[in-house]
């Protein structure tokens, strides 16, 4: 029986999704059952239709139901019960580049630059001001903890443990100056541990890079329903993988929870290791973001590493790891006589940015404005484009992957895009095997434009593609 708490602190759709995920979770409701539809559900419990259909959304969005278009209803996905036994309804509970640069260009949809006012620099700049007023200044004069400020690793804490359903605790905590810093530094923690690593196919390249330099052989793997595949990762036989859960760089895809447990489960069998990269979970559009892996790890097999690049600012060059405990003292001993990256004075500001309630509300405020611009950008492209494009990885992030069936190839529509003032960019360099790239899609980031210079953009875009 489903229930709704009127005075309780959760939306009414939260409650209605929490209890059918437990259900799911614990075998009650089984496996091809059907939900009730969403009308008669909404009548038992007395709450707005859409209110139901969100919380059905969500579960579709995190594998829990599939929907059957023929009957018109969700039906209970497949759940391997024996790989979440260990996982308690408290657990549940503590929840979730670039081509040169040409001169002529007027529309640039490059991937993950922010506009100027999306930064909140008036209060930065009091920030600031008033960490530079404060007694503690006097930090400014020496070297502070290698894993950086106390207080903001407590402040990060708390907001992955309400946002993402991360459980961690301070001392998990490293505060680095971006992700390639990030991954450089577990490159050298794992180093002793293993030096080969297995990475999605498509995938996020720079991570390739960072891995290659520091003397590592990465493996691709495919991705079969949104995540790597087991099969291959099991026959390479390495200890670490790489993996973009929430949303995968670039096809913009979630990894549904079963796969999420499939996963966990080949680290606890093979005594591996998941790097999970959360780079820009906090940007869905339509559903809350997915729960992170690592709230879901009951083995101490995922390291979790997020940034502020993408909803604050990615000069500022602040990112962070959350290391297993297993592993912590292995980094003390390693890095012990290290300092942190990331200034003093950056750390503070964040962290009172953070602790009076400015990021919060800055979030909102990041993620509608995204949302506007997302929504224009989809609007225009299918308006225009119609069936002869395929939009991949909508719904959230700061980019889409674009698909398009005209019979041209990735370098051509570059370069014809180019030809009348519009930057979009090449997605081949994602695939290690090129071979399996079909060779007809670009990169269209939306952030950093405002949405008349995206509507003309597609606009010629259009013209580019489909009137010459």
């Amino acid at each position: 029986m489903i229930t709704i708490d009127s005075l309780g602190a959760r939306p009414f759709y939260w409650q209605i999704y929490q209890q059918i995920r437990e259900k799911i979770i614990s075998g009650k409701f089984n496996e091809g059952s059907a939900l009730p539809s969403t009308r008669a559900l909404a009548k038992n419990l007395r709450v707005a239709r859409n209110t139901v259909e969100r919380a059905y959304l969500q579960l579709w969005s995190e594998g829990y139901i599939i929907s059957n278009k023929v009957r018109s209803k969700f039906i209970v996905q497949q759940l391997n019960h024996s790989l979440i036994a260990n996982i308690t309804s408290q657990k549940f509970e503590q929840l979730q580049e670039e081509p040169n640069a040409i001169s002529d260009i007027q529309y640039d949809f490059q991937y993950g630059k922010l506009m100027q006012n999306d930064f909140p620099m008036f209060l930065w700049r009091k920030i600031l001001n008033k960490c530079l007023a404060m007694s503690f200044v006097e930090k400014m004069t020496y070297y502070t903890d290698n894993q950086g400020e106390l207080d903001l690793r407590m402040n990060i804490c708390e907001y992955l443990y309400n946002s993402r359903n991360v459980v961690c605790q301070p001392h998990q905590i490293v505060i680095c100056s971006g992700i390639h810093y990030s991954l450089g530094l577990l490159s050298q923690l794992f180093r002793e541990y293993t030096t080969d690593i297995a990475v999605e196919d498509p995938g996020y390249d720079g991570a390739r890079n960072v891995f290659k330099n520091n003397g590592y052989r990465v493996f691709p793997v495919r991705l079969q329903d949104s995540c790597v595949d087991r099969c291959e990762l099991e026959a390479l036989g390495v200890k670490i993988v790489y993996v973009t859960p929430s949303h995968q760089f670039p096809t913009g895809s979630v990894i549904p929870i079963q796969k999420r447990y499939d996963l966990l489960d080949w680290a606890v069998k093979n005594n591996g290791i998941i790097i999970e990269d959360d780079y820009d979970s906090e940007l869905r559009y339509n559903t809350r973001p997915m729960p992170s892996m690592q709230g879901i790890d009951v083995n101490d097999s995922v390291v979790y590493i997020g940034t502020f690049s993408k909803v604050l600012s990615p000069a500022l060059r602040i990112s962070f790891l959350v290391l297993p405990h297993s592993w912590l003292a292995v980094f003390q001993n390693k890095f012990k006589n290290y300092h942190s990256s990331v200034p003093w004075l950056e750390q503070k500001a964040l962290q009172q940015f953070m602790n009076l309630g400015y990021f919060d509300s800055h979030l909102r405020k990041i993620c509608l404005s995204n949302k506007k611009k997302h929504d224009i950008l989809v609007q225009a492209l299918q308006e225009l484009m119609k069936e002869q494009i395929i939009i991949h990885g909508k719904n959230a992030g700061l980019h889409i992957m674009l698909e398009v069936n005209n019979g041209l190839t990735e370098g051509e529509l570059i370069k014809l895009a180019s030809a009348y003032g519009v930057a979009v960019y090449p997605v081949s360099r994602c695939w290690i095997r090129r071979e399996q790239y079909s060779n007809n899609m670009v990169l269209m980031g939306f952030s950093g434009m405002n949405e008349k210079a995206i509507i003309e953009g597609v606009n010629n875009l259009y013209q580019a593609w489909f009137c010459v």
